[in-house]
């Protein structure tokens, strides 16, 4: 597949499902460059809020797994800076996954319209 500009397929973990409420967890990010090659990352977040215990066991992350990780706001200019001018692509990112990344770039103060 030829790629005119850099898409980056994205997935989110999060505390639940409430777009308005919910934080992300984990952020994992694949760039794929139009020369072919590739940049990934991956970066467990502190969600400032506890995970339930029903969504641990479903996404594999606990409360002490992310006790010491950065808040999204402490990374929120590096995933910027990683997703750039990039198309943005990955599974159900219209109704769940871009509007809660939306909030959380809002949340921490720096605007993003992934569409």
């Amino acid at each position: 597949m030829k790629l005119p500009r850099s898409l980056v397929v994205f997935d989110l973990e999060t505390t639940g499902t409430w777009v308005e409420k919910d934080r992300i967890v984990e952020i994992g990010m694949i760039k794929l460059l139009p020369d072919g090659s590739r940049e990934t990352y991956v970066k467990r977040i502190n969600p400032g809020i506890p995970i339930p215990p029903n969504v641990s066991r479903i996404i594999n992350i606990k409360d002490d797994d992310v006790k010491d990780a950065p808040r999204f706001k402490d990374i929120a200019k590096e995933v910027l800076e990683f997703i750039g001018d990039a198309d943005l692509d990955g599974f159900n990112i219209l109704r769940f996954d871009l509007p809660v990344l939306e909030r959380e770039f809002f949340d921490a103060g720096l605007g993003f319209q992934g569409i």
